[in-house]
């Protein structure tokens, strides 16, 4: 019997995150989980065990690439070789552009940017080898309409954005497809923006490999 093929999740949370692995699970996939929390993550994991889903969880900092390359040789030595990455960390605080300092930007873009360049470095050698594979990447509404109170999370999801979009456009010819869901709203059950229903935006994202980006937006 073939294994089944492993998606991983970073910055693995109780609400696009776990539905997006439920998902995922749901149709195949061996989901293993990755965030910094291990009491977090193995609630999460019980959860899609009950279930009857195959997961796992690794510890994961997203901020750290150090314990990002640490996380994907665990994976990578218990699980295989991951055939989809999904990156969904970002730090959601209020900041205004006036109080931003070289400090606490650089601390953002290592989590909402720098983090998922260095999540792809490590699945990219094997998904080029096979020339097939998933990446999707978490954006937000911030990408497309900043706002001040949220500065550095603005700048971290236009940035993250387009790194997704241009990664996209570079790794299309060799089999591999990127993409995007953008949200531009708060994820809450039972709304516009519930998470089981983004989560399908990513399977689509998955299956149909066509548009590179879905943009939640509810309209006005």
């Amino acid at each position: 019997m073939m294994s089944k093929k492993v998606a991983v999740i970073v910055g693995a949370g109780p609400g696009v995150s776990l539905h997006v692995a439920r998902k995922f699970g749901q149709n195949g996939f061996h989901v293993v989980l990755a965030a910094r929390s291990e009491t977090a993550l193995e609630q999460f994991v019980s959860q899609l065990r009950n279930e009857g889903i195959t997961a796992d969880y690794t510890i994961v900092d997203a901020g750290s690439p150090a314990s990002i390359e640490s996380g994907f040789q665990t994976i990578k030595e218990q699980y295989g070789s991951p055939e989809l990455l999904i990156y969904n960390a970002a730090i959601i605080e209020a900041l205004q552009p006036s109080s931003l300092t070289n400090e606490t930007l650089t601390r953002h873009l290592q989590v909402d940017v720098i983090g998922a360049v260095e999540s792809v470095r490590q699945v990219l050698p094997d998904l080029l080898e096979k020339q097939s594979g998933t990446i999707l990447i978490t954006g937000g509404g911030l990408s497309l309409f900043p706002a001040a109170s949220y500065s550095a999370l603005s700048i971290g999801k236009a940035a993250v954005r387009n790194y997704a979009l241009t990664l996209s456009e570079e790794l299309k010819p060799k089999g591999i497809f990127v993409g995007t869901v953008t949200i531009a709203g708060s994820v809450k059950p039972n709304t516009y923006y519930d998470p089981a229903v983004i989560a399908d935006a990513y399977w689509k994202l998955h299956v149909e490999r066509k548009e590179h980006e879905i943009l939640f937006r509810q309209p006005s």
